[in-house]
């Protein structure tokens, strides 16, 4: 791959971070699972940021760049917008150090992680809610520090954060050493770029061999936008699903470093990442958030190039809002191609449901949403209604039949303005 003349972060920062590091926050388990290494056909290790006291990695990058800023401008204040995790980690050492700070949140942040910012933070933290994407709190949180002369945390495009994210990759090799393990692959979410710009520098370093691979959801895969155009640049709609990681433009100081050292990206569909946040926390007990998952999401993608290999998997956060797990569902269900939804006319006649039922249904299909109101003067009238398969390989027969009973019908599939306003 091809790098830029901007500066790249080095290991020697790293190593520097780690130190500082090393009797601050908890040193992770890098932990075997039993259950995803028979599935895949391979060793798999999961490095368990979630068992953070922040539950996530960004804990690491938000402490170490705080402590790396004078004495004077940290009583003065620190700023720093985030979706969440570097919130709580700037909110926590804020708390630690007891300095002010002001944090910026996308109006779009689950609420849980707001009121952990809060409980990390107490009364040392202000919030601020602005915008609906994390550049636009992002944007106004450089504007807030120029104004009041207060230093601003980056999330991730700036090295002293890079390197205190890589320190978890010196943990991770240093327990493989211990444990005579040979990484083969290690997964990593992105979102900025902070957590694999230090994962990889740090890998490349003491093992080489080493095949980093930096996850992408789909719908905000800023990272491979820039390596497709040479630079960082913003994407043109971001789906903020994955909120840990629906970041509109990567940072040039991380885009030059994942240049430099990251082997490949893999982009995630979000219902592929629901699908494994609902499957890990049933098999595993392990409560991961979307941005968490990504990396073990990437292992379906990887299989077939996975086995007899060893395999590191970040979880890089466990800070899921309960009250999505339907939303998660869904979209897990939708990407399995299990669940459906159609816009059917259905006469206006008693019987017309057990009709649809008889003929069109599989026998283990189910309706999980039907919406009807009778037309006054109308022969027909309009049916919202949810399917749910038995098994995803018998659409097409659902289809044949459902066009047999209106040929009219809409997919909601084929119509995502339809499909937001109705479902």
């Amino acid at each position: 791959m091809t790098t830029t003349t901007t500066e790249v972060l080095t290991n020697k920062e790293v190593k520097k971070a780690y130190d500082v590091l090393k009797t601050v926050v908890v040193h992770t388990p890098l932990q075997y699972s039993d259950y995803l290494s028979q599935k895949y056909n391979c060793k798999v290790y999961l490095k368990r940021e979630d068992l953070q006291e922040v539950r996530s990695f960004k804990i690491r990058g938000a402490y170490y760049a705080i402590s790396q800023t004078s004495d004077k401008d940290r009583k003065r204040g620190v700023v720093c917008a985030s979706a969440g995790n570097h919130a709580q980690g700037v909110a926590w050492t804020s708390s630690k150090m007891d300095i002010p700070a002001t944090i910026f949140m996308p109006t779009t942040t689950p609420q849980q992680k707001v009121d952990q910012v809060k409980l990390f933070g107490g009364k040392n933290v202000t919030i601020k809610m602005i915008g609906d994407t994390f550049d636009e709190a992002n944007d106004a949180a450089n504007k807030f520090c120029s104004k009041n002369n207060q230093t601003f945390i980056a999330p991730f495009d700036d090295l002293r954060t890079m390197a205190g994210q890589g320190s978890l990759a010196v943990e991770i090799f240093d327990d493989a050493k211990a444990n005579n393990l040979k990484i083969d692959y290690l997964f990593a979410a992105i979102g900025g770029g902070g957590l694999i710009s230090g994962i990889s520098t740090h890998t490349k370093a003491v093992s080489p061999q080493t095949m980093v691979v930096g996850v992408e959801p789909t719908g905000a895969s800023s990272m491979a936008k820039a390596f497709s155009v040479g630079h960082p640049v913003n994407l043109d709609n971001v789906d903020t699903f994955v909120d840990g990681a629906a970041v509109r433009k990567v940072g040039q100081l991380t885009y030059s470093t994942c240049q430099k050292y990251v082997d490949r990206l893999v982009q995630v569909p979000e219902g592929l990442d629901s699908k494994t946040v609902l499957d890990v926390y049933s098999k595993l007990a392990l409560v991961a958030e979307p941005a968490g998952a990504l990396s073990i999401a990437a292992l379906e993608v990887y299989t077939n190039q996975l086995v007899g290999k060893t395999v590191v998997c970040v979880v890089s956060g466990g800070n899921n809002d309960i009250n999505r797990m339907h939303d998660m569902e869904e979209r897990s269900l939708i990407y399995q191609g299990l669940q459906h939804y159609f816009l059917v006319s259905f006469p206006q006649r008693a019987g017309a449901l057990r009709e649809f039922i008889n003929s069109v249904l599989n026998l283990d299909d189910d309706i999980t949403k039907f919406e009807y109101t009778k037309k006054v003067n109308s022969g027909t009238g309009p049916v919202l209604i949810g399917v749910r398969l038995g098994q995803a390989k018998k659409l097409d027969q659902l289809l044949y039949r459902l066009n047999e009973f209106d040929p009219n019908y809409l997919n909601l599939e084929d119509n995502q303005a339809l499909y937001r306003m109705l479902v």
